[in-house]
């Protein structure tokens, strides 16, 4: 089976390109340099070095925690045990020493992929991304060790700047694929996953992106003043934009239980506070027009709590007025904020299926509550906001995914005594 394994949890790959090419054209070389060349090709393939075997923890963070806070980069940090020095940028005889170009091959940006096989080994990739820095521990009369810190390609598209971009009428999605073509941008075509969007941007000189505008930061705005989606890396390293959160059918991909059936958890957040409750919401566009929504009977009972965004991309009257709606918030409710899980807990297709997990997937999880004599078990379907993998030599794998509720509809099933009427919670798929 391929890859190094961890403790009842899989096999597992991590790989570090080295920037070397095993198959790349090379000028005025008598084997590499021939043309019309089947072998040794322009683009070449890139060399991954496979550290995994050296590797003693990994900690990878993806998403958000609360569906009220902003994606951000996904990042994943590892540590390595410098058995044979071979990552110490000044041994000019590592395997990984760039010799032509006189410079370590295991440098910052080198793209790097965290996998996991399936029973089948099917390869899962667990994160995408680039190296942002190595952190070299030279001990004295013991093992050197190595601290690496990756981040997926938020980092890259924080690093990039806009020219002035004179917009035009376009939806939330269509906007994301206007800044990614430009060629200051230039993001892969194969690497996004951009729905349309449900509304409308602004196109007149109000909304006019000024020269020395951040990339990130701008598709940020389009989904937090606007759509109210998600814009995230996938695990895949897929720029993923999905529309406006609204209702999801009914398809949970793992479903958590205490009571012995199910997926086993170890650990589970609940939340029942006063600051989920937003009673007033106020959208003001970049051209001053405005809407101010509003829960007068929240208001009485919670007091205040405002909701403000004051440079929404949106520019119809009616789109920013159901946007301040569409934020309010008027009633805490008691929710599962987070369920965690141990590999070791779980059957082999159990974590076949965890390592798939993506955020915008839906979860369940039940859990079991004493009341007084008996018991009594509260359930609710979940979207996945965050994932956090912990993988450990001598404890395994663990995960935790961060949740936010969901309005849940299902799908209507004719004749069927209660999927079988059209209403507000049996909808055609």
């Amino acid at each position: 089976m391929p890859g190094v394994a961890v403790v009842d949890s899989g096999n597992y790959d991590l790989k570090i390109a080295t920037g070397f090419q095993v198959d790349a054209f090379v000028l005025d070389d008598t084997l590499k340099g021939v043309l019309d060349n089947t072998t040794y090709v322009l683009d070449g393939t890139t060399e991954f070095a496979d550290v995994m075997d050296s590797v003693t923890t990994i900690t990878v963070r993806r998403g958000r925690r609360d569906v009220g806070d902003q994606f951000s980069a996904g990042t994943m940090t590892f540590t390595i045990q410098d058995v044979d020095g071979v990552f110490n940028p000044f041994d000019q005889n590592s395997p990984y020493y760039d010799t032509a170009e006189s410079k370590p091959g295991l440098a910052p940006l080198r793209a790097v992929q965290l996998i996991r096989y399936s029973a089948t080994n099917v390869p899962e990739s667990l994160f995408s991304g680039y190296v942002v820095n190595y952190d070299y521990n030279f001990a004295l009369g013991g093992l050197d060790t190595v601290t690496v810190y990756c981040a997926d390609q938020f980092y890259l598209l924080a690093q990039t700047f806009l020219d002035e971009l004179n917009v035009t009428a376009e939806t939330s999605g269509e906007r994301i694929e206007t800044v990614l073509d430009l060629p200051e941008v230039d993001f892969p075509a194969g690497s996004r996953a951009i729905s349309t969007g449900t509304v409308n941007l602004g196109h007149d000189s109000a909304y006019t992106v000024p020269a020395g505008t951040n990339v990130l930061q701008y598709l940020t705005q389009i989904n937090q003043t606007a759509e109210f989606g998600r814009l995230f890396m996938s695990r895949s390293g897929v720029l993923t934009f999905q529309d406006r959160i609204g209702n999801t059918i009914s398809a949970p991909v793992a479903e958590f239980h205490d009571n012995g059936t199910g997926y086993k958890f170890d650990g589970v957040g609940i939340s029942f506070e006063a600051d989920s409750v937003i009673n007033r919401s106020v959208v003001t566009a970049l051209d001053g027009d405005t809407y101010t929504a509003t829960d007068a009977t929240s208001i009485a009972t919670y007091f205040i709590q405002t909701s403000s965004i004051t440079n929404s991309l949106l520019h119809e009257a009616a789109a920013i007025q159901a946007a301040a709606e569409y934020l309010l918030n008027p009633e805490p409710e008691p929710r599962f904020t987070s369920v965690a899980t141990k590999y070791l807990m779980l059957t082999t297709a159990q974590k076949d299926t965890l390592a798939t997990v993506d955020i915008g997937d839906t979860i369940s999880v039940e859990k079991t509550f004493p009341t007084g004599n008996t018991t009594t078990q509260l359930a609710q379907e979940l979207s996945v906001e965050g994932i956090e993998h912990y993988l450990d030599f001598s404890t395994g794998h663990r995960v935790l995914y961060s949740t936010a509720p969901t309005t849940i509809v299902y799908e209507l099933i004719l004749d069927d005594s209660v999927y079988g009427t059209l209403s507000t919670t049996n909808v055609l798929g």
